[in-house]
């Protein structure tokens, strides 16, 4: 199944990738990832528009908590 991601204006876009390059689509089309590339994270820019960003080294850090305990 496709990634979709609902931005704020409540349009769901679906990640696509062609070659390297990724977009989003609000219809499922060919080449539909199943889930976000590692490194990347999902942005939504001032116009609803959904866009992939590279998570630097430290952010990466910060997202993947190391003390959580269960």
């Amino acid at each position: 199944m496709a990634y979709a991601h609902t931005n704020s204006k409540g349009t769901t876009y679906y990640l696509h990738s062609k070659g390297k390059m990724f977009f989003f689509s609000r219809e499922v089309k060919e080449g539909a990832l199943d889930a976000v590339p590692a490194g990347y994270t999902v942005v939504e820019m001032k116009t609803g528009m959904l866009a992939l960003k590279k998570v630097q080294a430290e952010e990466a850090a910060a997202e993947t908590p190391a003390d959580v305990q269960s």
